[in-house]
């Protein structure tokens, strides 16, 4: 069974994000646009409310890092 998902799981957020959108490049994504993202992933679980901008850099960051992993 999934594990629901919280503002603060930036790793498994990064890893579902880069599989969600593996042709797109985390830091050409606005932060408007990434609360989106995060919000639409099925085990995301968390107020969106309590989003802010540190949790979501953190998430840019663990995304960018998968992507970069992703590119070889």
């Amino acid at each position: 069974m999934p594990r629901e998902i919280l503002w603060t799981d930036a790793e498994e957020i990064g890893i579902q994000l880069q599989e969600k959108y593996p042709a797109v490049d985390p830091l050409t994504v606005r932060f408007t646009d990434l609360h989106r993202f995060v919000t639409e992933l099925a085990d995301f679980a968390d107020d969106p409310e309590k989003s802010n901008e540190a949790r979501l850099e953190a998430i840019q960051m663990a995304w960018h890092e998968e992507f970069e992993d992703a590119r070889g």
